[in-house]
């Protein structure tokens, strides 16, 4: 299947954790002369392999490597945005593009991946300091509900913390004041395919994966990280493994409290993955399933059959 033969510019294959999209989409680029672009908001930082789940070897299929894009391109220790993202994203598709190649988006972070398919209007909003001082004593709650007062939402943020919720109001407040700033972004036509893996099958699936990855060495890819100088306010700010293995370094929990807490952090965040999904379905996005449990190859026939459509 050409990449000029088709309708579509742009391939893209999402799912939550643990649905095998990072494999999938690397038997497609294989099949199809693809090169994938990372959507996932963790895997761009050095250093940040078994706890982001950063499985490269997927990305070799009988001694090929797919050519891949967006993986370790920041230290540990950045805080990387959206703005970037979009803007990064543009000039791998562009290149992929200009290799005449199959550009295959392949992630779960849900904000990455509309941010490309709606071409957020996203710019590097300057810091507000007048703002946040006047939002300083709030909680969540407080700012969640201030965020929610703006009439149409550029953006739709994580906000699962006080800093997260005040930078999205900053963001929001600098466009509302500035409605004039628009932004040139290339032209997507995706065929968005996504992976769907039952519910229990996904829980144990985690939770197996979790297992394994501590055996390997997780957390002394933590120590690393802090040895290396990052700190584990910084750490904890990636949430998720980096959150509670950290606290469990650093003595705040038992090994037991880390494994129990982070599974269910784990199982939540899939959770939460899958209803951004369909919220992106009930604002008009075609997403095609296929079930995480079909063979490869059948799900590899089923998306070139859709890109001839």
């Amino acid at each position: 299947m050409q990449y000029q033969d088709s309708p579509y510019n742009l391939i893209v294959i999402l799912g939550p954790t643990a649905s095998g999209k990072t494999t999938f989409a690397a038997h497609l680029a294989k099949k199809i002369d693809g090169e994938i672009i990372s959507a996932d908001s963790r895997q761009i930082y050095r250093g940040m392999d078994l706890g982001t789940g950063k499985d490269i070897e997927d990305y070799t299929i009988d001694d090929y490597t797919i050519p891949h894009h967006l993986l370790d391109i920041v230290d540990a220790g950045y805080k990387y945005n959206v703005f970037e993202y979009q803007a990064d994203f543009f000039k791998a598709f562009e290149k992929v593009q200009a290799n005449k190649h199959w550009p295959v988006m392949c992630g779960g972070t849900g904000m990455y991946i509309e941010s490309v398919l709606k071409k957020y209007k996203l710019i590097n909003v300057p810091v507000n300091q007048e703002l946040r001082d006047s939002l300083q004593g709030k909680n969540r709650e407080e700012l969640s509900n201030i965020l929610a007062s703006y009439k149409s939402l550029h953006n739709q943020t994580d906000t699962d913390t006080v800093k997260r919720a005040i930078r999205a109001i900053e963001i929001e407040e600098y466009y509302k004041q500035n409605p004039e700033i628009e932004v040139e972004l290339p032209d997507v036509n995706p065929l968005i395919i996504g992976v769907n893996i039952d519910r229990e099958a996904r829980r144990k699936k985690i939770t197996s994966r979790l297992r394994k990855r501590l055996e390997e060495g997780m957390i002394d890819e933590v120590k690393q990280l802090l040895d290396s100088g990052v700190s584990p306010e910084d750490l904890i700010y990636y949430g998720l493994e980096y959150k509670f293995l950290t606290m469990h370094v650093t003595g705040e929990l038992t090994y037991k409290q880390m494994f129990d807490k982070l599974n269910v952090a784990i199982h939540q965040f899939a959770k939460r993955q899958m209803t951004w999904f369909r919220g992106m379905e009930r604002k008009g996005a075609n997403i095609h399933w296929v079930d995480a449990f079909e063979p490869i190859e059948n799900r590899v026939e089923r998306v070139i059959e859709l890109l001839k459509a």
